[in-house]
């Protein structure tokens, strides 16, 4: 009974990694606007799987003010984005 429980435990860890890895997942965007103030990035997007949503463009907020600082209009990117405290945030910039 021990080890079926031991084995149980170990598969819903290896589930929860797999899962929070999945939301890890970079997507292709463009920069479309900067608004410093609001502290958003109106982004052109792929599909970003990890919040069920197809490609379009949309505002997001920024996780931290920094991230604005590395952007400009037109540029492409690569950005990870979730929902932080209800919103939908980009989390990651590279």
């Amino acid at each position: 009974m021990k080890l079926l429980v031991k084995a149980l435990s170990t598969l819903a860890l290896a589930l929860a990694i797999s899962g929070s890895a999945l939301a890890q997942e970079y997507v292709k965007g463009e920069v479309v606007k900067i608004d410093t103030k609001q502290k958003k990035l109106t982004i052109k997007h792929e599909p970003l799987a990890n919040l069920d949503m197809p490609a379009m463009t949309m505002v997001f907020v920024v996780a931290e003010d920094a991230m604005l600082e590395k952007v400009k209009a037109g540029q492409a990117i690569e950005f990870t984005a979730d929902r932080v405290k209800g919103r939908i945030t980009v989390t990651g910039i590279k």
